[in-house]
């Protein structure tokens, strides 16, 4: 499937820390005798000295670093943490389950993905009764013709703790079918290719990837990108050809610059291979004819500082989004040959104040694209004949997502777009662009007595310390009683550009159901409001995520909807560094927090260019080689600013093969705030020894976390049924 262009900063996830200690130490209590609960770990102290700009930190906990995961004695601090979570967790042991239970019987067991057209078949994936991975299938000729099935991802995880398949794809001529699959949860994929006519296993093993490959249009040959040891950056594009071993491939780009990495796409043409060297805000595209794999890749217009575009081909032009001359992004064109000039770009569509271009989709006819207006992700459908007929699509409610769906055959005027809100459960439509009817082909069906109507949404704008304004949406039961404060639970994340949309999760019933209201802070560092809301909530701005955060919450708290004792806090990756800051910057204003995967221990990984990200992400946070940066980043480093004094009540959740954000961080935050902190909420950490930053693989083993996490929130305020 080739996505749609999307231009935001590198959501890369995040990042990580450093090596080793060893020296004299306090033992841990790793157990209790008999039916005894367990004492909460207690890490041994190590001292270890880490420098920059003549001023040196100490780490106490710097050991607990492992790049292999395999040191007995860390293992054993990190199982010693899960089970004194278990064991704090036991009294809710069955509310736990029954949280479980109560998630997954919501969802529809037997289901299907909506069946998209590409290269003569009907392509989609479909689930089977208590199957936890997809199974890819495809019909060639007709929507009814027999269906065939690419690859069963439930017999190919048999075998696995953990399993993931980043993309499935038959070549051009349809004799070769690719898949890549990880089986550890570090983001190392391996290809595997199988013989179409017989389901034979091919020899040809590529290992090393990224996941990512592109069939050229020969039906032999396929490019694909590695990965870095140790940096585990996308660092070079390789060209195999079927039948021959991957050591006979030949390296097609090597991306040497440290800072950037590469993903390779197909445009809707099929006519050229793109090659996409990016940075978080600097970006170079390479483009190889399909049907001549061998030609080497020609730059379409050399990297420049802060200059951002994305391309797509169709007709005889080039489509490119660009942020040149165009804070929030515009739409121009041009021929293939005429692309190193921009003086020969045609403006298709200009950029304007208070509206973000995101991305956009190509037809024979028209021209779609995404546009996020007063913080709403847009559908606005363009006839290339006909502009001034330009429409966007409409929609009922105030607060929604909409967003492409699968276009892959340009010369059709059925838009597939999908949509979903905090109240409405995904949704797929086909869209005819000319007539402007829409038919509904999928709505993710809510298994027992969902009703939509049951359910109310909110816009709320907060005005921040510094005049900025911020939205937050809610969610809540129509029923719940507005008189008094309410258990609320706080989402943020805010960072990369990245937009935290108001869409529809069915687990979050169980707290809508018991209660609870659910919010989402849109703070700066997120694109909402347009490109301007991200560069003021990155690098030397950073604060003003947190600082719109906590606003936000204490808007919620002064209105009424909640209360501190009743204020709960989640954040993931990025945003789980969101959390850390807020609960050293305003402990008090929260009951819980739960930081998942969270990035931590900034200044440290940011220090250390040998870990997954760190480069890369330099125009995210600063480099803190330069003294400016360095004192920023720890002014907020939330393992750095760890303190004597209360915290509220946290649950932390990390994964030993996360590659994004490495165990250690999450491990060694809460061994510092087992450490320092002067109260007695619970403190817990739980480690997935068999995931990485997704958490566990699986569409009903992932629902254990959030039971895991609703029981620990709900019971905090006296839910535990």
């Amino acid at each position: 499937m080739r996505p749609p262009i999307i231009i935001a900063p590198a959501f890369a996830g995040l990042l990580l820390l450093l090596t080793t200690g060893c020296g004299p130490s306090r033992a841990p209590v790793h157990s209790a005798p008999g039916g005894e609960p367990l004492a909460a770990p207690v890490a041994k102290i190590v001292p270890h000295r880490l420098e920059a700009h003549g001023e040196v930190r100490i780490d106490d906990y710097y050991w607990l670093r492992d790049d292999d995961r395999d040191d007995p004695e860390v293992l054993r601090y990190i199982e010693a943490e899960n089970a004194y979570t278990e064991a704090q967790m036991r009294p809710l042991a069955g509310f736990r389950e029954a949280l479980y239970e109560e998630i997954v019987a919501r969802i529809e067991q037997d289901d299907s993905t909506v069946p998209y057209l590409d290269d003569g078949a009907w392509r989609y994936r479909r689930y089977e009764q208590g199957g936890e991975y997809p199974i890819f299938c495809r019909r060639r000729g007709s929507a009814d013709a027999p269906e065939e099935v690419l690859l069963d991802a439930n017999a190919e995880a048999r075998e696995h703790d953990y399993y993931n398949v980043s993309d499935v794809d038959v070549s051009s001529g349809g004799t070769t079918l690719a898949y890549a699959e990880d089986t550890v949860g570090r983001r190392i994929y391996t290809i595997r290719l199988r013989a179409m006519a017989t389901g034979a296993a091919l020899p040809d093993i590529i290992e090393g990837t990224a996941g990512d490959f592109v069939w050229a249009r020969d039906d032999r040959t396929l490019f694909y990108v590695k990965r870095e040891e140790g940096t585990l950056r996308e660092f070079q594009v390789w060209r195999h050809a079927v039948g021959t071993p991957p050591s006979d491939d030949a390296l097609v780009f090597h991306e040497r610059d440290p800072e950037y990495w590469l993903t390779l796409s197909l445009t809707k043409s099929k006519r050229y291979v793109v090659v996409a060297s990016y940075q978080t805000l600097s970006f170079e595209m390479l483009t190889i004819p399909a049907d001549a794999p061998t030609t080497a890749p020609r730059v379409f217009l050399p990297r420049e500082e802060r200059h951002e575009y994305a391309i797509d081909h169709i007709g005889d032009r080039f489509y490119v989004l660009t942020n040149w001359q165009a804070r929030n992004f515009r739409l121009m064109s041009v021929p293939l040959e005429q692309s190193q000039d921009k003086n020969a770009w045609r403006e298709e569509i200009p950029a304007r104040d208070g509206v973000l271009l995101e991305g956009f989709e190509l037809f024979t006819r028209h021209l779609v694209v995404s546009e996020r207006r007063e913080g709403i992700a847009r559908l606005r459908v363009i006839p290339w004949q006909a502009r001034d007929q330009a429409h966007e699509i409409a929609f009922d409610e105030d607060v929604y997502v909409s967003g492409f769906g699968d276009n892959v055959e340009p010369d059709t005027d059925t838009l597939r777009f999908e949509y979903t809100s905090l109240t409405t459960p995904h949704s797929v439509f086909d869209y005819d662009m000319e007539t402007r009817e829409r038919a509904l082909r999928k709505q993710e069906r809510v298994l027992g007595d969902f009703d939509r109507g049951d359910y109310v949404a909110h816009r709320l704008v907060v005005t921040a310390r510094d005049g900025a304004n911020v939205p937050v949406s809610i969610v809540h039961r129509r029923d719940l009683d507005r008189s008094r404060p309410q258990p609320l639970l706080l989402y943020g994340y805010g960072a990369y550009g990245y937009s935290a949309d108001p869409v529809f999760r069915s687990h979050r019933l169980s707290l809508l159901d018991r209660g609870v209201i659910f919010a989402i802070a849109h703070v700066r560092g997120g694109q909402e409001l347009g490109r301007a809301w991200y560069e003021d909530g990155r690098l030397m701005h950073k604060r003003n995520t947190f600082t719109d955060f906590i606003d936000c919450a204490e808007r919620l708290v002064s209105d009424g909807w909640t209360a501190p004792d009743k204020l709960f806090a989640y954040g993931a990756s990025a945003g789980g560094l969101l959390m850390g800051a807020v609960a050293n910057m305003r402990p008090d204003l929260f009951r819980a927090i739960v930081a998942d995967v969270p990035f931590v221990d900034v200044l440290t990984t940011m220090l250390d260019e040998t870990i997954p990200l760190t480069t890369f992400e330099y125009d995210e946070w600063g480099n803190p080689n330069e003294r400016a940066y360095y004192d920023y980043i720890l002014s907020y480093s939330p393992y750095d600013a760890v303190q004597r004094r209360d915290y509220p009540a946290m649950l932390v959740l990390s994964g030993l093969h996360d590659s994004q954000v490495q165990y250690w961080e999450p491990t060694k935050w809460v061994a510092k705030l087992r450490a320092l902190r002067t109260d007695d909420d619970p403190l817990l950490l739980f480690t997935s020894m068999d995931a990485g930053h997704s958490g566990a693989s699986g569409r009903f083993r992932a629902h254990r976390e959030n039971a895991l996490v609703y029981a620990f929130l709900l019971s905090l305020v006296g839910i535990d049924r």
